[in-house]
């Protein structure tokens, strides 16, 4: 197991064991079983570091020139979407006036404004693609009796999710344990989940901090979720509230969805972890639930896995020069023919900052 700091530093990094190089030795199988020897990294430093200009990578010379970005291609049954620097990219879901789903709706069908100018839609994609997911449940001594409830309806919804998805799971109380890496085996999964010890405090948005590091350091899908289960309020974090969820925003995402079981929470500690998960959740683009008893929280997480799934994934070039940094507020809507009143579900803004990313989208063709 890994102990994280409470920065939300780089504190996933994952270190291999040292191999034995013997020719005579036979290849001896690993036991996936015991987890793997990860230091404790204590050190606060950029989550996101820029790398080298591309032409200045080793290996691409003579290589040619990348798809234009923000194009959607078809190539042997995929299609794919390259999005570049200066691309927003945003997750969205819509609904209509009885709260279901919409998912036949157009790139001309959505209009987007960034501190209130209006955008031009460069690219759009309506697939299921996979996703980066951080798993984040409370370890915390009152969870004790709802873990295996919680676990088994984790369990379902990694079932319910697309099987490509990359998955890690951290257990948190006093401090955040990464309890599996990222993985699509949901054996493994099951036993990082498995791996708990109720005990101790709440430090929840130290743990959400470093969860999201962990994403922009390692996730290799750029739509990354974070879903945090929990039962009270954060009472140990070195981070406030607002600072966790900045720090979610600067590293432009991940949407956080989050599960309050509060119904055996006292009164003014139900409020405000109330507020903190719905501040959260609806600050990044995700949906806090509050379920009125464990039987409630495996329809909640297919109803999560559900949301995923059936989002829209939108790219627009701001109108405003990349050199001004500073946090942007985005608003997206929907209107279509037939459809009523809808409402779009996305982050509701971010910090502009130069950083040398490039992502590519891939899904492949549905009969849709």
């Amino acid at each position: 197991m890994v102990l994280l700091g409470s920065r939300g530093s780089s504190l996933f990094s994952q270190s291999p064991p040292p191999v034995e190089t013997q020719p005579t030795t036979p290849a001896v199988t690993p036991d996936l079983t015991r987890t793997e020897f990860q230091p404790n990294l204590n050190v606060d430093r950029d989550p996101i570091p820029s790398p080298d200009p591309e032409s200045n990578v080793p290996g691409t010379a003579g290589l040619p020139p990348p798809d234009r970005p923000g194009e959607v291609q078809k190539r042997d049954g995929l299609y794919i979407m390259h999005t570049d620097v200066d691309e927003v990219l945003l997750n969205c879901a819509v609904v209509d006036e009885k709260g279901r789903s919409v998912t036949d709706l157009s790139q001309g069908d959505f209009r987007i404004w960034e501190d209130g100018t209006p955008q031009i839609t460069k690219s759009f994609l309506h697939q299921d693609l996979p996703i980066s997911l951080g798993i984040l449940v409370d370890n915390s001594g009152s969870m004790r009796d709802k873990r295996s409830a919680v676990n088994a309806a984790t369990l379902n919804l990694l079932r319910e999710s697309n099987p490509k998805n990359a998955t890690f799971i951290v257990n948190f109380s006093d401090h955040a344990i990464l309890d599996q890496g990222f993985t699509t085996n949901v054996d493994l999964l099951d036993r990082g989940l498995a791996r708990f010890d109720s005990k101790g405090t709440t430090a929840l948005y130290d743990a959400v901090a470093a969860s999201a590091d962990e994403l922009a350091n390692h996730g290799k899908h750029p739509k990354q979720v974070l879903l945090v289960i929990t039962d009270g309020a954060d009472n140990a974090s070195r981070l406030g509230l607002e600072e966790a969820i900045r720090r979610v925003q600067n590293l432009g995402g991940p949407v956080v969805y989050s599960i309050g079981l509060l119904f055996e929470t006292d009164k003014e500690e139900s409020q405000r972890a109330r507020q903190a998960l719905e501040m959260l959740s609806q600050e990044t683009g995700g949906i806090a639930y509050f379920p009125h008893s464990l039987q409630d929280v495996d329809g909640i997480a297919e109803e999560v896995a559900r949301d995923i799934r059936n989002q829209y994934t939108i790219g627009y070039h701001s109108s405003k020069p990349a050199s001004l940094e500073g946090y942007r507020v985005v608003r997206v809507e929907a209107r279509a023919p037939n459809h009523g009143k809808l409402s779009v579900r996305t982050r509701k803004g971010y910090f502009a900052k130069q950083r040398a990313l490039k992502h590519t989208l891939t899904a492949q063709e549905t009969n849709r």
